[in-house]
């Protein structure tokens, strides 16, 4: 008995010395067990969060924090996913509602091959801590960064380092990709490496806001310029020194087009109902969904405009020209959404897979996570996502079809299944092969295969872009 005493106040004396330890240490300490309950919070943790620790001890994790849409939380990542991550960024929300951002290291801790909990030992990150007022009034927080974005093929790791290579200018960007590419995720990528990265990232979708409202949202407006108007600064004064992203750019009026080229060249605005001009410091990032040619062409597009903009034009590639990278985004996918839906669900049965490669992906990236958080709804006790998950439009399509096939080059994928091409995707193909022949004709000479295709320089060395041919 008198030993066991002993023992115990040895107990209570490390243990005082452990919490004074943690308690000293500048950086932040936060432990769960395997419930998702906290079990250690250190002083630096209260401090880097603006939190008590009777706000968060013996309290589940997701409780106390809010997590954005797209946002994870790393503690619980390591806990239900048993997977180590370290010098990642996180953004979320305490309490009160304060944005913090942080940089962890997470370990699962796991005892005889079972994970009891998960630990984060937490670096605060103060240029990143506080958004900038615009970006959190507006609500566009910048998350994604080069390391979001998932895929090892040629086609998506060729437009990555042309992305990063364009970092270091001011440079207005011209992102070209169907929808579901990921054109914001390399806007935001572009600015966060950029020496704008400190300043505000603001995004609009110029499809979403009925012409009559979109001067003013882009120039802002001067009280008494018409009934009801107030004094307020539009994007391009909100977004000064950082960015403006202007999704869907095919989608203004060719007269506002113009106005908007005028802002760009002359980097000044003038508000709606003002007499003054405000100069402005803006780098500008524009998306369009199609072929700025055909834009062009059809009048949806105004070429001064195009000019000014595609001084750098970056060609995403839609993801049936780069199937390689599905799996790497399926376990991505995967991942995500076994951490929100608390499952632990392992992967793809072939049946599923042998599908997604022989599948034209219209709806890209997008497309393929929408199939995947469908699935997952309906997975009970299973660990992986067979047919009968993913949705019955789909599960049809599966029947009968070959045995899977592994991931293949872009070229070996367009020869998978003729038949299923569209008639756009044929005549693209057949547009490539005959660009090829006529600068083999011309030994690759750019103006003369121009000139015999009726093309300007321009338009050709453009498409050779697009179709990734190298003269």
């Amino acid at each position: 008995m008198y030993t066991e005493e002993i023992n115990f106040k040895k107990l209570v004396k490390m243990n005082m010395l452990y919490e004074t330890l943690l308690n000293e240490i500048d950086i932040g300490i936060h432990m769960i067990n395997e419930e998702g309950k906290t079990i250690i919070y250190n002083r630096k943790m209260m401090a880097i969060e603006s939190m008590d620790h009777k706000d968060v001890l013996y309290k589940n994790l997701l409780e106390v924090f809010a997590f954005e849409e797209n946002q994870n939380s790393t503690l619980i990542e390591a806990l239900t996913l048993g997977k180590a991550k370290k010098n990642i960024k996180q953004t979320y929300f305490n309490n009160k509602g304060q944005e913090i951002t942080t940089i962890n290291d997470t370990f699962p801790i796991v005892k005889n091959g079972k994970i009891k909990g998960a630990v984060e030992i937490v670096k605060e990150f103060p240029p990143l801590r506080q958004t900038s007022k615009v970006g959190a009034i507006r609500g566009h927080h910048t998350k994604f960064t080069f390391n979001h974005i998932i895929g090892n093929s040629g086609a998506i790791q060729s437009v990555i380092t042309e992305a990063k290579k364009v970092t270091r200018t001011s440079s207005s960007i011209l992102i070209v990709g169907e929808t579901g590419t990921g054109k914001e995720l390399f806007a935001q990528s572009i600015h966060n490496k950029s020496q704008r990265a400190g300043k505000p990232f603001i995004s609009q979708n110029c499809a979403a806001i009925p012409e009559t409202l979109m001067e003013s949202l882009l120039f802002g407006t001067n009280k008494g310029a018409f009934t009801g108007a107030i004094d307020k600064p539009g994007l391009f004064e909100e977004a000064h020194g950082g960015t403006l992203l202007l999704d869907e750019i095919n989608s203004l009026s060719p007269a506002l087009q113009a106005k908007l080229l005028r802002a760009i060249q002359d980097k000044t605005i003038r508000r709606i109902g003002g007499s003054q001009e405000k100069e402005v410091d803006v780098r500008i990032i524009a998306t369009i969904n199609e072929d700025p040619i055909e834009a062009i062409t059809h009048n949806r597009l105004r070429k001064d405009l195009y000019y000014r903009l595609s001084v750098v034009t970056l060609f995403l590639p839609p993801l049936r020209q780069r199937k390689e990278d599905i799996l790497p985004l399926l376990h991505s996918f995967i991942e995500k959404y076994n951490m929100q839906f608390g499952l632990r669900v392992q992967g793809v049965d072939d049946s599923v897979i042998n599908f997604f490669y022989k599948h034209d992906w219209p709806g890209n990236i997008r497309e393929l996570e929408h199939i995947i958080e469908g699935a997952m709804n309906l997975i009970e006790d299973e660990d992986v996502i067979t047919t009968s998950h993913i949705p019955a439009r789909f599960y049809e399509l599966t029947k009968n079809e070959s045995p899977i096939q592994p991931p293949l080059a872009r070229w070996e994928t367009d020869k998978l299944d003729h038949t299923s091409k569209t008639l756009k995707n044929t005549i693209k193909e057949m547009e490539r092969e005959y660009i090829i022949q006529i600068l083999k004709e011309h030994n690759g000479n750019i103006s003369q295969a121009a000139k015999y295709l009726g093309l300007s320089r321009q338009n050709l060395q453009y498409r050779l872009k697009k179709y990734g041919l190298n003269t």
